[in-house]
C-alpha cells in the first residue's frame, strides 16, 4: 500500500510542538492544516494556514531582507507547496501546476 505524500509529511510535523516552531507566526496554522482529520474542518484549517502564510509574506515585505528571511521565505513557499497538494489529494481541488 503506498504511503500518501500530505499524509507522510504529516505525520513527520506532528512531534512539532509550538515551543520549536522556527516561524511560528505562521506555522501554528500550517501544522494545525496538516494535523486535520476531520475533512469538514480541513478546508477552515488550510485558509486559515494561508492567510497567516499572507499576511507574514506582507511584514516581510515591508522589512529589510535578511538570510533569516530568505530562509523563512523558502519554508513558506514549501509550506504552500504541501497546502496546494492537501488540497488537491484530500480536498478535491483541481492542480493548477500542471
Amino acid at each position: 500500500m503506498a504511503t500518501h505524500p500530505v499524509t507522510a509529511h504529516a505525520m513527520t510535523q506532528q512531534d512539532s510542538s509550538p515551543s520549536n516552531l522556527r516561524y511560528p507566526t505562521w506555522q501554528r496554522e500550517y501544522e494545525a492544516s496538516l494535523c486535520e482529520p476531520d475533512l469538514k474542518k480541513l478546508l477552515e484549517r488550510v485558509h486559515s494556514a494561508e492567510t497567516a502564510i499572507f499576511n507574514r509574506l506582507q511584514q516581510l515585505a515591508q522589512g529589510s531582507e535578511s538570510a533569516d528571511h530568505n530562509a523563512e521565505q523558502e519554508a513558506i513557499a514549501d509550506a504552500l507547496s504541501t497546502l496546494r497538494l492537501l488540497k488537491r489529494d484530500k480536498l478535491n481541488f483541481p492542480d493548477w501546476k500542471t
